[in-house]
C-alpha cells in the first residue's frame, strides 16, 4: 500500500518543519496530545501554554467532519478542557457507518477569528500533476467545498506560481486579504496521507510514522505482527481484521483476488459476518506462509459461532508462485490447529491454480482426511469465486469436481485438443430475466474475419502522428533486454517463443550491473543457447540495434533510474517496470517523460503482458503447462486489460473456457499511477484489426475527501476516474467494439470503516469513485457488465457466441504447438523423476525458511543457550548432549586453544605469516603438523587404552605389551611436564570430569597406567591429548545418548581428533594476527641454530 493516512498532529508536524519553513504559519509545534493515560500535571510542565491561553481540543483518529459531529471543543481553558473530555473520553461514538471509541485528543491554542476569514485549501495529486482547491468560505457549514472550489493544476516538474494563485484562486477574496499580514496563516485543521513507498528516501525527515487505523477499527497485535513479517520479506503479506466474532474467514492470494473473494462474499449476503481481509503475494517462503495461516487460524478459533465457521482459501491463478510450496505451509499451520478447527467447526474451501497447484491441491486433500476437517478441493476447472457460493450454501457442492486431463508433461484444458467453444445462445440483457441485441457498432468500419494462419506475423503500426505511441507494441520478430538477473522468467520467456514457433527467441540480452560482461546458458527447445549479459545498459544497447522492448526487474530502489536511463535510447518504444512500490512521485515523472518520447511503459507493480504467438513479459501467463491450458500459444479474438497480474492470468483462463482465446492481454499495474492506462490499451484494441471484443477489469480509486472547520484546511487528495474514459469512449463512438467490464472492489461500500485492498490504487471515500458507481456507469453507456464477477465468464462468452454467430469471428482448427521438454530441476520438484543424490547430509538443513541443525531450529539453539558445546554435539554427534557434556567440550577447546610459539602448528603458522601469506594459508600450514607426533593422541589414544581396558588387561599387563611390541602408549608423556611439575589444563579437566561425570571408568584405567609409567620416569604422564581422549571415551559412552556401538563409532571415524583441531586453529589464528599486528618480516633461521655437517661418507 502506498498512499496512507496520517494523524493531523504527524500532518501539522510534516507541513511545519518542511514544507511551511518559510511562509508566514503561525501556531507550529503547539499542541498536547490526550489519552486515558495522560498526567496532566506533568502535561503542564511540558506546555505550560495550556494553563494560560484559550484552548481547541478534538479527536485525532481519522475522523471526517468533526465540527457537524460536535466533536470539537473551542474557546475553552484547561479546566473546561478537562469537563469537555470527561464526557468523550472512552466513549463509543457512531461516525457514519462506523463505531469506535474517542481514545486520542489533539490540544491547540484557540485562534480567535469571524466566519468570513475561514478559507479552505485542498491539494491533491493526479498522474497530470498536482490540483490545488481553493475557496473563500470555510467552516462547519461550508457543505460540498469541493464542487464549489477554484482550481488549479501544476503539471508534474513545475512550480506553483504566485502570479497563477492570485488570479486563478484568489478572484474571490478581497484585495486586503490577499496579503499575508504579521499576524501570518493559521493552521487549523488538517487531513492527509503520505507516500509511505517514499520511506527510504524520506526516512531521514520523516523517521518513524505511526499510521494510525481507520475509525471504527481498532488496531490489533496480530495485524502489526503480520505487517512486520511483511516489511522483512519480499512478498506481499496484508492483514486487516473487519470482525473478529465474523464466521466467514479469507486467506486469498493475490492482491487483486483477495478483493474480488471480498466483493462475492458480500454479494452473497456475508458482509456482517466477513471477518478479515487480507492477501499473500509474491511467492512467500514456506515459512512465511505457515506464519500467515497460523495467526489467522489463530484468530478464528478462538471464539465459536453457532454455524460453525468457513475458510476460504483462494486464488488465482498464480504466474510465479509455487503453489505446493506455500500450501505445505497452510498444511502445517491446519495440522497444528486441527484440533481446535473441529472443535469450532471450520469447513475449508480451497480453489487455486498455478505452478505446480496439482501437488498443492493434493497435499491439501490429503491433510483434510487425515485430520477429519472438511476441506473441499478445487483447481482451474472451477471458477475462482464459485468456492464463495459453496461455503456459504448458495451453490450445490459437487461430490466429484472435474479434473484436467494430462499429457507426459503439461496440463492441458480437455477442450483444447479439438476447436474453441462453439457459438449458441443470445447475448445476456443488461436488466435481469431480460434477453438484449449487442450493441451495433457506431461506425460503418467492417474488421476483417479473424482466421488464424500459419505465422500470425503482424507488421508494426503507429497512429500516424508525429510522436505518437504505437499501437502494436509486440510482434513476432519483437526482440527484448531483460534487465536484472531474472533467469528463470528469461526461461519462460524462450519455452513461450519456442512453442509459439519464433524463429528466435525474444530476449536479446541481459543487464546485470553487478558483474561483468558474460555469457548465460538458456535452452532453446532441446539445445543449448547462450545469452550475453552486460554490465552497462549502454553496451548491450549499441550491441542490439533490433531491440525496442526493456523488461525491467530492477528493484523498487533502482527502478527509476534504470527506466530514465533506458528511455534515452530512442530504439525502446516499451518498457515493463515489475518492480512494485516505487514512490509515486518518481512514478509521475517516468510517465511524463515517456508521454514526450512516446514510449509505452506497463507497470510499475506489474507482472507485464501477453501476446499469444508472439511475445511474454517475464512471468507472465505462469508456466507452460499454464500457456497452453489457456491456449496461449496462439492467438484467438479477446483482447484484455487488467490493473492485477494475478487476475490477468485468472482471466487468460476465463477467456480460453469461454472463447477461442487471447489476442492480447496486459496488467497495467497496481500501484496509483500505472505507466499506461485502461484508455491507452483499449484504444489500442480498437485500432488492432484482429481484436474483435474486449474485455476491462478494472477497480475502484483512490481519493481522500475530509471536510474540516478552518481559517486554511489543507487536504491531501489521490484520486482517478480512469473507467469513465472507457465510457466516454463507447458514448463518442471512439470505441465501437464490444467492452466486457467489470470494476472489482464493489464491497467497499459496504464496509462500516476504510479498508485498504491489495493494490495502492484501490480504495475510495468518493461515490463517482466505487466499483459500484463505475459499473453502472459503463452499463448505461453500452458496455457488458455482469452482475458480479461470478457472472464475468458467462457474460464473455454470451458476447463471443453472437460474435461467432453474425460472423465477425470465425474459429480456427487447433494446430498442436511444439513440445518442450521440462527442465530437470521442475520435474524433480513435480515428482516426475528421481535421481540418486551426489551427496547425503544428516546434520544440516538450511533450504527452509530457518537454519537447522540435527533437526533442530537455529531460534532454539540460541533460545536454550546451548553455546559452542551444544552446537558441537548437535554437528559432530547429532544429539543434544547434557548441560555437562556440553560445558566440557567447551572446556577442551579451551585448553587446546594454545600452548605457546614454539610448537610445530604454531611456528609453520608464524613462519607463513612472515612471509606475507593470507590467513588461510597460514592456517592451513599450521594444521598441516597435527598428526601422532603433535596434537594428533586423542584418537589413538582413546582407541589403545578403550582396547585394553575392553578386553580386561590389568594396566600393567597393558604397559609391559606395549613396551615388549616396542610401541609408544599414546597420551602418555610430555616434553616439559611431570609428575612433579603438573600439567594445569590436565589437572581442571580432572577436577570437572570427576565431580560432574556419572563414570570414569576407562579415566581411571588410565590413571593407573600413569602411576606404573611415572614410577618409571616423572614425566610420563597422563597428558593433555591422552585425558581429553579417555575422558571423551566415558562420556560417550555413559551420557545416555549413545549405544555402546555408536560411541565406539565416532572413536573409530576420528572425531576426537577434531577437539584439538578446532581449538588449536583458535590458537594459529591468534599467532597469524600477532605477527601481522607486529609487523614481523620474512622469517630466516639463523645460521648458528642449525648444524650443518657433510654426508656421512665424506666425513670419514
Amino acid at each position: 500500500m502506498s498512499a496512507k493516512a496520517i494523524s493531523e498532529q504527524t500532518g501539522k508536524e510534516f507541513l511545519y518543519k518542511y514544507i511551511c519553513t518559510s511562509a508566514a504559519v503561525q501556531n507550529r509545534f503547539k499542541y498536547a496530545t490526550v489519552t486515558t493515560d495522560t498526567d496532566w500535571d506533568r502535561l503542564t510542565q511540558e506546555h505550560p501554554w495550556l494553563l494560560t491561553e484559550k484552548l481547541v481540543v478534538k479527536p485525532d483518529q481519522l475522523i471526517k467532519r468533526r465540527g457537524k459531529l460536535g466533536l470539537v471543543g473551542i474557546n475553552l481553558d484547561l479546566q473546561g478542557v478537562k469537563d469537555w473530555l470527561k464526557d468523550r473520553l472512552m466513549k463509543e461514538t457512531t461516525v457514519g457507518k462506523a463505531k469506535g471509541v474517542l481514545k486520542h485528543f489533539l490540544i491547540e491554542p484557540f485562534v480567535p477569528h469571524k466566519q468570513e476569514e475561514e478559507f479552505y485549501v485542498c491539494i491533491y495529486a493526479t498522474r497530470e500533476g498536482d490540483h490545488v482547491l481553493f475557496h473563500h468560505e470555510g467552516g462547519v457549514e461550508v457543505g460540498d467545498v469541493d464542487s464549489k472550489a477554484l482550481r488549479l493544476m501544476v503539471s508534474v516538474d513545475e512550480k506553483l506560481d504566485e502570479e497563477q494563485v492570485t488570479n486563478e484562486l484568489l478572484t474571490h477574496v478581497p484585495d486586503e486579504e490577499k496579503v499575508v499580514t504579521h499576524d501570518g496563516v493559521y493552521i487549523l485543521d488538517m487531513a492527509a496521507k503520505i507516500d509511505a513507498t517514499a520511506d527510504y528516501i524520506c526516512k531521514a525527515k520523516w523517521g518513524d510514522v505511526e499510521f494510525p487505523p481507520p475509525f471504527g477499527r481498532e488496531a490489533y497485535p496480530e495485524e502489526a505482527y503480520i505487517a512486520d513479517l511483511d516489511a522483512k520479506s519480499g512478498a506481499s503479506l496484508k492483514l486487516t481484521l473487519l470482525n473478529t466474532r465474523g464466521r466467514i474467514w479469507t486467506m486469498v492470494a493475490g492482491g487483486g483476488a483477495s478483493v474480488v473473494y471480498s466483493d462475492t462474499i458480500c454479494d452473497c449476503g456475508g458482509v456482517d459476518e466477513l471477518a478479515n481481509y487480507g492477501e499473500y503475494s509474491g511467492a512467500p517462503s514456506e515459512q512465511q506462509t505457515y506464519d500467515y495461516a497460523k495467526t489467522i487460524l489463530s484468530l478464528m478459533t478462538r471464539e465459536k459461532h453457532p454455524e460453525g465457521k468457513v475458510l476460504i482459501i483462494g486464488g488465482s491463478i498464480a504466474n510465479f508462485t509455487n503453489v505446493a510450496a506455500t500450501f505445505k505451509g497452510i498444511v502445517r499451520a491446519i495440522k497444528d490447529y486441527q484440533e481446535p478447527l473441529k472443535e469450532h467447526e471450520v469447513t475449508i474451501f480451497v480453489r487455486r491454480g498455478g505452478p505446480n497447484y496439482q501437488e498443492g491441491l493434493r497435499v491439501m486433500g490429503e491433510v483434510g482426511k487425515t485430520t477429519g476437517i472438511p476441506i473441499h478441493v478445487f483447481g482451474t476447472e472451477t471458477h475462482m469465486t464459485a468456492i464463495v457460493g459453496m461455503a456459504l450454501g448458495h451453490r450445490e457442492i459437487p461430490h466429484q469436481p472435474p479434473t484436467d486431463a494430462h499429457t507426459a508433461n503439461f496440463l492441458l484444458n480437455a477442450s483444447s485438443s479439438a476447436k474453441t467453444p462453439a457459438a449458441h445462445g443470445r447475448l445476456l440483457s443488461q436488466k435481469r430475466g431480460q434477453l438484449m441485441t449487442p450493441v451495433q457498432p457506431r461506425s460503418a468500419k467492417v474488421f476483417q474475419q479473424n482466421v488464424v494462419t500459419s505465422d500470425w506475423k503482424e507488421a508494426q503500426a503507429s497512429s500516424g502522428c508525429s510522436g505518437a505511441k504505437a499501437t502494436t507494441l509486440f510482434s513476432k520478430h519483437t526482440k527484448t533486454i531483460v534487465w536484472g538477473m531474472q533467469t528463470r522468467a528469461v526461461q519462460g520467456m524462450l519455452d513461450f517463443d519456442y512453442v509459439c514457433s519464433r524463429e528466435e527467441p525474444s530476449v536479446a540480452a541481459m543487464v546485470y550491473p553487478f558483474t561483468g560482461d558474460h555469457k548465460q546458458k538458456f535452452y532453446w527447445g532441446h539445445k543449448e543457447i547462450l545469452i550475453p549479459v552486460f554490465k552497462n545498459m549502454g553496451d548491450a544497447m549499441k550491441k542490439h540495434p533490433e531491440v525496442d522492448v526493456l523488461i525491467s526487474f530492477a528493484s523498487l530502489r533502482s527502478a527509476y533510474d534504470s527506466t530514465v536511463e533506458a528511455m534515452q535510447f530512442t530504439q525502446i518504444h516499451t518498457i515493463a517496470i515489475i518492480a512494485e512500490g516505487i514512490p509515486e512521485a518518481l512514478t509521475r515523472k517516468m510517465i511524463k517523460m515517456a508521454d514526450e518520447k512516446a514510449v509505452t511503459i506497463i507497470g510499475p507493480a506489474t507482472v507485464g503482458g501477453i501476446k499469444p504467438g508472439c511475445f511474454k513479459i517475464g512471468n507472465t501467463g505462469g508456466m507452460l503447462d499454464n500457456i497452453l491450458a489457456s491456449k496461449l500459444y496462439r492467438p484467438g479474438s479477446v483482447a484484455y486489460v487488467s490493473r492485477s497480474g494475478g487476475m490477468s492470468n485468472e482471466l487468460n483462463n476465463i477467456i480460453s473456457r469461454s472463447t477461442d482465446g487471447v489476442y492480447e492481454g496486459v496488467a497495467i499495474g497496481g500501484d496509483r499511477y500505472p505507466g499506461s492506462t485502461f484508455m491507452d490499451h483499449v484504444l489500442r484494441y480498437q485500432d488492432t484489426p484482429g481484436v474483435k471484443m474486449i474485455v476491462v477489469l478494472g477497480e475502484y480509486d483512490n481519493k481522500i475527501n475530509y471536510m474540516c472547520d478552518a481559517i486554511f484546511c489543507i487536504c491531501l487528495q489521490i484520486g482517478g476516474t480512469e473507467e469513465y474514459k472507457i465510457c466516454q469512449g463507447i458514448k463518442e463512438g471512439r470505441i465501437t467494439k464490444p467492452v466486457v467490464c467489470w470494476c472489482i472492489g464493489t464491497c467497499a461500500t459496504m464496509f462500516s470503516s476504510e479498508v485498504q485492498f491489495g493494490h495502492a490504487g484501490a480504495c475510495a471515500n468518493q461515490a463517482s469513485e466505487t466499483a459500484v458507481a463505475k459499473n453502472q456507469a459503463l452499463r448505461d453507456a453500452g458496455a457488458y457488465v455482469p452482475k458480479s464477477f461470478d457472472e464475468l465468464g458467462d457474460v464473455i462468452k454470451t458476447v463471443y457466441n453472437d460474435l461467432v454467430a453474425n460472423g465477425t469471428i470465425v474459429p480456427a482448427e487447433e494446430v498442436p504447438p511444439p513440445t518442450v521438454p521440462m527442465d530437470y530441476s521442475w520435474a524433480r520438484e513435480l515428482g516426475l523423476i528421481r535421481k540418486p543424490a551426489s551427496f547425503m547430509t544428516s546434520i544440516c538443513d538450511e533450504r527452509g525458511q530457518e537454519l537447522i541443525y540435527a533437526g533442530m531450529p537455529i531460534t532454539e539453539v540460541f533460545k536454550e543457550e546451548m553455546g559452542i558445546g551444544g552446537v558441537l554435539g548437535l554437528l559432530w554427534f547429532q544429539r543434544r548432549l547434557p548441560r555437562y557434556a556440553c560445558q566440557f567440550i567447551e572446556m577442551c577447546l579451551m585448553v587446546t586453544a594454545d600452548h605457546g610459539p614454539a610448537v610445530s602448528g604454531a611456528h609453520n603458522t608464524i613462519v607463513c605469516a612472515r612471509a606475507g601469506k593470507d590467513l588461510i594459508s597460514s592456517l592451513t600450514s599450521g594444521l598441516l603438523t597435527i598428526g601422532d607426533r603433535f596434537g594428533g593422541a586423542l584418537d589413538a589414544a582413546a582407541k589403545q587404552f578403550s582396547k585394553a581396558f575392553d578386553s580386561g588387561m590389568l594396566p600393567m599387563e597393558f604397559v609391559n605389551k606395549m613396551k615388549k611390541d616396542g610401541k609408544l602408549i599414546m597420551g602418555i608423556g610430555h616434553r616439559v611436564k611431570s609428575i612433579n611439575n603438573p600439567d594445569m589444563r590436565v589437572q581442571i579437566l580432572k577436577d570437572f570430569v570427576k565431580q560432574h561425570f556419572t563414570a570414569t571408568q576407562l579415566l581411571d584405567y588410565a590413571l593407573d597406567v600413569e602411576k606404573i609409567t611415572t614410577s618409571k620416569k616423572p614425566n610420563l604422564i597422563l597428558n593433555v591429548d591422552g585425558f581429553i581422549g579417555v575422558a571423551f571415551v566415558d562420556l560417550l559412552r555413559t551420557c545416555g545418548g549413545f549405544t555402546r556401538d555408536e560411541a565406539d563409532e565416532f572413536v573409530e571415524i576420528g572425531a576426537l581428533n577434531g577437539i584439538f583441531v578446532l581449538g588449536r586453529s583458535m590458537g594459529f589464528i591468534g599467532h597469524y594476527l600477532d605477527q601481522k599486528r607486529l609487523k614481523q618480516g620474512l622469517y630466516r633461521h639463523p645460521w648458528d641454530d642449525i648444524s650443518y655437517v657433510l654426508p656421512e661418507h665424506m666425513s670419514m
